[in-house]
C-alpha cells in the first residue's frame, strides 16, 4: 500500500513538472575520459521510463558540463565513463551548488573510473565519503524491487555489484553504481548483445533511480 501510495504521489508529480518536457543529463567532464561511451543509453532509459513511470521526457539526452549554468536545468544527471575523471574548483562549486539544490547525480563505472572517481567528488564534498548503501535504501525498492541490490549486468573483475552514496544531512545526493554497468545494459541490444532479462534489470534499476531522484526516499 506505502508503494503505492508513492507512486501515485511521483505521477501527480511528474505530470506537474513535465508539462513540458524534460531531458535526461549526461555530464560532460574533463580529464580525458570517455563521457560519451554509451551513446544510446539514456534514449532507451528515457523512453522505458515514459513507459514504466508516466514521465514524459524527451528521448534526445542533454549533454551539460560539469560548470555550465544548464546544470540547473537537470533534476538528475549520468555521468560514465572508462577513465579520467577531472572537475576544477570551479566546477566542483557549480556541482556542489547543483547536488545540494535538490540535483541528483548517477554516476556508473563504465570500468576503469572508480580510481579517478573519488578524488574528483572529494574536491566537490571534501566532507563526505562513498558509503556502500544496504540493500534496504530505498533506492533499490521504488517502482521496482532489487531484494539484492543492484542487479550484475556485465562481469567486470568478477566481483559482486555495489552500491555507494554521498548523504549529505541525511540527503542521498550522489549514488555510485560499481562493477555492474547499468549503463551497458540500457543501450541498444545489439551494442553488447545483453540478453532481455539484463537488460530489462538494468532498465529497471534506471527507471528506480529517476523516481528515487524526484521522490527522495
Amino acid at each position: 500500500m506505502k508503494k503505492n501510495i508513492l507512486f501515485i504521489l511521483f505521477i501527480c508529480t511528474t505530470q506537474f513538472l513535465f508539462a513540458q518536457k524534460m531531458k535526461l543529463g549526461l555530464l560532460v567532464y574533463g580529464g580525458g575520459g570517455d563521457w560519451y561511451a554509451n551513446p544510446t543509453a539514456l534514449k532507451n532509459l528515457a523512453k522505458f521510463s515514459n513507459q514504466q513511470l508516466g514521465t514524459n521526457f524527451d528521448v534526445t539526452e542533454g549533454q551539460v558540463e560539469v560548470g555550465s549554468k544548464e546544470l540547473f536545468n537537470y533534476p538528475i544527471v549520468f555521468a560514465t565513463g572508462h577513465g579520467r575523471i577531472m572537475f576544477n574548483d570551479a566546477e566542483a562549486q557549480n556541482l556542489r551548488t547543483y547536488l545540494l539544490g535538490g540535483g541528483f547525480l548517477h554516476v556508473d563505472d563504465n570500468y576503469g573510473i572508480d580510481k579517478y572517481l573519488r578524488p574528483a567528488m572529494k574536491i566537490v564534498f571534501p566532507e563526505l565519503d562513498f558509503v556502500e548503501l544496504p540493500f534496504s535504501h530505498p533506492i533499490y525498492h521504488q517502482k521496482f524491487d532489487f531484494a539484492n541490490g543492484l542487479p550484475k549486468i556485465h562481469e567486470h573483475d568478477g566481483k559482486p555489484a555495489k552500491g555507494y552514496g554521498l548523504i549529505y544531512q541525511g540527503r542521498l545526493l550522489c549514488f555510485y553504481s560499481l562493477e555492474t554497468d547499468l549503463n551497458d545494459g540500457w543501450e541498444d541490444p545489439e551494442v553488447h548483445k545483453d540478453t532481455d532479462e539484463k537488460r530489462t534489470l538494468a532498465l529497471r534499476m534506471g527507471a528506480n533511480l529517476i523516481m528515487y531522484s524526484f521522490m527522495g526516499k
